[in-house]
């Protein structure tokens, strides 16, 4: 009886494990600006900004850049990074919608006519991770 009041008092708990995910940023051209990543954690609206599950930045260091996102549920996600170098904190684009900043995604790189799926950028979360992604 007692086992089974601890089973009741913590299965709240269970499935909601906080996960650490560090993204190392490779290819970091230049220290100006930010690096700025986008977390999905579903298909529906990806690379959509009110979609983002959550976000995080830092400073850009060139060569590699580190990024550590804290209290990640388990589940499957995807990211789109960029290198936000003009600081306007939006990734500029040309008149085609072609971006001009340094880009990059979990898992896949840039097709020739359009961005990866959330698909083939996605990753499961069931413990701390690191990730590398390339500009």
């Amino acid at each position: 009886m007692k086992s089974i009041r601890l089973v009741i008092l913590f299965l709240p708990f269970l499935g909601f494990a906080q996960n650490k995910l560090i993204v190392e940023v490779d290819g970091v051209k230049s220290s100006l600006g930010t690096i700025n990543i986008a977390v999905y954690n579903k298909e529906e609206g990806f690379l959509k900004f009110e979609s983002v599950f959550l976000s995080d930045s830092a400073q850009a260091n060139t060569g590699k850049t580190m990024v550590q996102i804290n209290d990640l549920p388990n589940g499957e996600y995807a990211l789109a990074v960029f290198h936000d170098e003009n600081g306007n904190k939006k990734l500029d684009t040309n008149w085609l919608g072609i971006p001009r900043e340094p880009i990059g995604f979990s898992q896949a790189r840039m097709k020739t006519f359009g961005p990866p799926s959330f698909k083939e950028c996605a990753f499961q979360i069931t413990s701390d991770k690191a990730i590398k992604i390339d500009l």
